[in-house]
């Protein structure tokens, strides 16, 4: 097996491509004992890049060109990842080797077209996702409301489930502590949650961030959490149009406005892997 691995400021992933593969069988024992950080490669989550059939088009009916099926660490399913999805982008521009090019991508959250513009050596890509409508997320326990207390806080669905909880000052994001407050905020869901805290104290149109993601724990980043906080942060008049969104890995752009928001950041390729069978 053939894997590569990237991060999207700082979220790492797996991508196998079954275009360069074969048939390849993921179950969640692979994934765990692959993104182990000290017995195995280490990664946030695993990717396999699927053939596409061709009952999988786009509204346009042009075929979809890969299949995203999306691992957490620990061996969960997840619908969509916005940093993860970037680095399959880039996955494909090395496997072709495309240095700009357009991908049609089925997820389980929806189709995604992404954008890629790649370096002459396949080492940092410029990435541009159109991330699909935002709906509305999951009901807020009565738990959680008193916990959070009179943090401002919604929650948005990106074909993934958000929690963004607001702060008024950086020091008091600083001084969140992601693996108690994430935690607990998570298992309070039924289907669990990705917990985004944010705060747009500092220059205009942009929020930092912080999260603690659904299967994966702290992360460096988070592009869907990214645009779902946008997204609301525009609700509640904090920021206008185009926000960029500081994370401890880096930043991302989103644009809103249009019919559907646009995520923009960059995937670094870090290595290529051959794994033995045995």
């Amino acid at each position: 097996m053939q894997l590569s691995k990237h991060h999207g400021l700082g979220n790492d992933f797996l991508v196998v491509l079954e275009e360069v593969n074969g048939p390849v069988t993921v179950d969640a024992d692979l994934v765990r004992s692959l993104c182990e950080r000290r017995r195995g490669i280490g990664a946030d989550g695993l990717i396999l890049g699927s053939r596409a059939t061709v009952a999988a088009a786009g509204p346009d009916r042009s075929a979809v060109d890969v299949v995203m099926t999306l691992w957490n660490a620990d061996g969960s399913r997840a619908e969509m990842s916005g940093n993860g999805i970037r680095c399959l982008g880039q996955a494909l521009a090395l496997a072709r080797d495309e240095h700009q090019a357009s991908y049609l991508v089925a997820t389980d959250g929806g189709l995604r077209q992404l954008s890629v513009r790649d370096d002459a050596e396949h080492r940092r890509a410029m990435v541009s996702v159109s991330m699909g409508p935002v709906g509305a997320g999951p009901a807020v326990p009565d738990v959680v409301v008193a916990r959070l207390g009179a943090r401002r806080h919604a929650t948005a669905e990106m074909g993934n489930p958000h929690l963004v909880v607001e702060v008024d000052e950086r020091d008091e994001l600083d001084a969140v502590d992601l693996v108690q407050e994430g935690s607990w905020l998570e298992q309070q869901f039924p289907s669990g949650v990705n917990v985004e805290f944010i705060t747009a104290n500092g220059a205009a149109d942009t929020l930092a961030l912080r999260v603690w993601e659904r299967g994966a724990g702290v992360t460096q980043a988070c592009g869907t959490g990214a645009v779902a906080a946008a997204h609301l942060a525009h609700e509640w008049g904090l920021v206008g149009t185009e926000v960029r969104v500081d994370m401890p890995g880096g930043w991302a752009d989103v644009v809103l406005g249009g019919p559907e928001p646009i995520l923009i950041g960059p995937s670094q390729h870090i290595a290529t892997i051959e794994r033995p069978d045995a």
